[in-house]
């Protein structure tokens, strides 16, 4: 068993995977991220900041759930994000377009590369389909 404190409450709990949080405070969190959502589904012009003090979140928070890509910045908002490869500006998320398929494509080739080819046998000539005669 693995048993860790919870970075918000300081309670003990029993860790699977994920953050360091508790279920009780997991639950919380995501209240105010339904909060948040509804905030800005109302007023979809609402800057972070409005949004924060609006719902009383942190505006870490906030860019957290955009980096997890649960919440977006809207196009020609002037807000956004870079990309951690690049630094070109994004809505949401850690890595722009590009810089993504470019991760995807070179794990791709290095999962390629590291497949064993396949053994070829050679084929015994008694093994012809073809009719022949015996003895």
């Amino acid at each position: 068993m693995n048993v860790k404190n919870c970075r918000m409450c300081g309670r003990l709990f029993n860790y699977v995977a994920g953050p360091f949080v508790c279920p009780s405070c997991k639950d919380e969190v995501e209240k105010k991220f339904q909060e948040v959502k509804k905030y800005i589904q109302e007023h979809p012009g609402a800057t972070v900041p409005q949004v924060a003090e609006e719902c009383d979140v942190e505006q870490q928070q906030i860019r957290d759930w955009v980096r997890e890509e649960r919440l977006e910045f809207a196009e020609g908002s002037g807000v956004g994000i870079f990309c951690e490869h690049c630094g070109a500006a994004i809505q949401t998320g850690r890595y722009c377009a590009k810089c993504k398929a470019e991760m995807t494509n070179s794990m791709n080739s290095i999962l390629n590369a590291n497949k064993p080819k396949p053994v070829e046998r050679k084929k015994d000539p008694k093994d012809n389909p073809k009719m022949r005669f015996l003895g």
